[in-house]
């Protein structure tokens, strides 16, 4: 999902500096949430795991460019189950930043563009988690359906900013509906794979499930709300 440098550039900017200010000022309060119920330790141990997360995920995992943008697996529904979702917030964009500062200095650029398209989609899945997971459902125990609807919320929120991105940077036209529709097609491969891999985690986590790495997780992974 990293936009193309040059997508959105000059003056169109500023709209991308004013959503990246509003996610922080949202991320904001998801930590003040979070720390409601969990130590500083906690939060912070689950933010330094969900940037190396993303990390490896943009880095490392396979990647390639399609279109106006390119195909990443961000797996950002289990950092969202895993970490909660302040943490994994925080975890993107700081792993974004680390990947852009030391090995993809092209992509800074659009730094505030790549975080708005990765962090609103984080943002809806925590509402909807909160609408239609019952308060006495761990995550642990959640079924394929309900992994699935989180999943491909936030993948389709991903595609739709890329698309809102390539439309407002360049304009409605034949060409670059082309390359948005290109870079859809190819998202529906992490549409398909990334609730398999999330419930493949959650499996693991269940397996293991243990009080001494309670700090490691959100509390809700293993607790009802």
């Amino acid at each position: 999902m990293h936009i193309e440098p040059g997508v959105v550039d000059g003056a169109k900017m500023a709209f991308a500096y004013a959503t990246a200010a509003g996610a922080a000022g949202y991320t904001a309060k998801l930590a003040f949430e979070d720390l409601k119920s969990h130590n500083v330790a906690s939060f912070a141990l689950r933010t330094v795991i969900a940037t190396v997360g993303t990390f490896i995920f943009f880095e490392v995992l396979p990647h390639f460019a399609v279109g106006v943008s390119e195909v990443h697996f961000i797996l950002g529904t289990t950092l969202f189950l895993l970490m909660g979702a302040a943490p994994a917030a925080l975890g993107l964009a700081l792993g974004l930043l680390v990947q852009g500062a030391f090995f993809a200095p092209s992509d800074l650029p659009m730094f505030f563009v790549n975080v708005t398209t990765l962090l609103v989609p984080l943002f809806a899945i925590s509402a909807l988690a909160n609408r239609f997971i019952p308060r006495d459902k761990a995550y642990v125990d959640l079924a394929y359906a309900d992994v699935f609807k989180l999943s491909a919320m936030y993948q389709g929120g991903v595609v739709a900013w890329v698309a809102f991105w390539a439309f407002y940077g360049q304009g409605i036209g034949a060409e670059t509906a082309q390359s948005v529709l290109t870079f859809g097609a190819a998202y529906m491969l992490v549409v398909l794979i990334e609730p398999i891999a999330d419930l493949a985690v959650l499996a693991g986590a269940k397996a293991v499930r243990s009080g001494k790495l309670s700090g490691l997780f959100t509390s809700r992974l293993y607790n009802a709300a």
